[in-house]
This record gives C-alpha cells, structure tokens and sequence, in this order.
C-alpha cells in the first residue's frame, strides 16, 4: 500500500469518526434533555442504564498560584515530553 492511499483510507475513517462522534453526542443529549426535564439522575432501560449528575471537584489554581507563589509552583511543576501525531 502507498502513502497516498493509507492517508486517503485513514481522512475516510477519520471522517466516518467524526460522524460517529456527532452522532454519539446527539443521543447523549437527548438523554440528558428528558432526565432534565423528568428531574431525574439516573435512568434505567432494558439493557442500559444512564446517570447524569452534578459532580464536585477541586483543583489547584495553577495561573494565582505561579502568580503568587512562583517559587512553590516551579518546585512541583513537572514538565513531560511526548509525540504528537497530527494529520490534515
């Protein structure tokens, strides 16, 4: 196989991905619409089940805290280095 037809064959997955996402996005919301409209969390069918709550989570202000405390945030900020794969 050649460059040009594995790229050809992964932009037709990427794309039908792209579609599959939307369409994946779509049913979520319509779930979340009629358990919102209900007033219910969670949501039960034959085979499936589905929540959609309020989720509570703490984080540390990264931006005050390199703005108020740089020496602290430089001792325990870990820099990482990876591969990016990009492809238009």
């Amino acid at each position: 196989m050649n460059i040009d037809s594995i790229m050809k064959e992964l932009a037709e997955y990427i794309r039908m991905q792209e579609e599959a996402a939307a369409m994946v996005e779509s049913l979520k919301d319509q779930l979340k619409e009629r358990m919102s409209a209900a007033g219910v969390e969670f949501l039960a069918g034959s085979e499936h089940k589905a929540t959609y709550k309020a989720v509570t989570s703490s984080r540390v202000d990264t931006t005050a805290l390199k703005k108020e405390l740089p020496e602290v945030a430089a001792r325990y900020t870990k820099t990482t280095t990876t591969r990016r794969f990009t492809f238009a």
